[in-house]
């Protein structure tokens, strides 16, 4: 049996499209911790048939961002404390290394930039919008971490931020902080004055202060 190359590219095009707006959307909070989906809502949503929404479901649940049930169901996770626990630890460790692989690089239009999006994140949490802060907040350390030039363990802390998108957005709802936290600020000063140890412990706080709470 022959299969239509053009048929096939098309089938992956739409698996990938499927998989890459519903990875954004879980990273970013967008839907809440144990939300069920429906392979036919989700084909439905992205007007894709039940093969390429099947394919970017499973990308997802092997990915940690989906949990697939014996019967079927597809929903977010639900962390657990000591999942929390395992996922900041993980935070503390690949974002640490990477923030201090990318301070020698570390040239003014960087923390220009990084100044910047940290208005941003401040507008955010002033308006008590969740989902924004979520996304600025990430935009900001991915904005940093590139200049690691480690892709590999940048996907490792991708992937983590990836299962604790649901988990933060019910954290941030949970606070309702009208100030953003001062870590960021931090990380910027330790940037422009070279401060390796500065850097290291500023990161650490940023990314495990607001789990260790939820953890509780």
């Amino acid at each position: 049996m022959l299969i239509n190359p053009r048929a096939q590219d098309s089938a992956t095009s739409a698996h990938d499209r499927v998989y890459r707006a519903l990875r954004t959307r879980i990273m970013y909070g967008e839907i809440a911790p144990g939300e069920a989906l429906t392979l036919r809502g989700i084909g439905a949503e992205y007007d894709v048939s039940m093969t390429p929404a099947r394919e970017a479901v499973r990308r997802l649940v092997a990915e940690g961002a989906l949990t697939l049930s014996s019967s079927g169901r597809v929903s977010t996770p639900e962390l657990t404390s000591e999942r929390i626990e395992e996922l900041a630890a993980l935070r503390a460790l690949i974002e640490v290394e990477l923030g201090s692989r990318a301070l020698p690089r570390a040239h003014m239009a960087l923390i220009e930039r990084l100044q910047a999006i940290n208005s941003n994140v401040s507008q955010a949490v002033a308006t008590r919008d969740a989902v924004r802060y979520i996304r600025t907040n990430l935009e900001f350390h991915r904005t940093l971490y590139l200049r690691a030039q480690a892709p590999a363990m940048l996907a490792m802390a991708e992937t983590v931020w990836l299962q604790l998108g649901p988990t933060m957005r019910a954290l941030y709802g949970r606070l309702r902080k009208t100030e953003a936290p001062p870590y960021h600020k931090l990380i910027i000063a330790a940037l422009k004055a070279g401060d390796e140890p500065g850097l290291r412990l500023a990161l650490r706080s940023d990314v495990t202060q607001g789990l260790r709470l939820l953890a509780r």
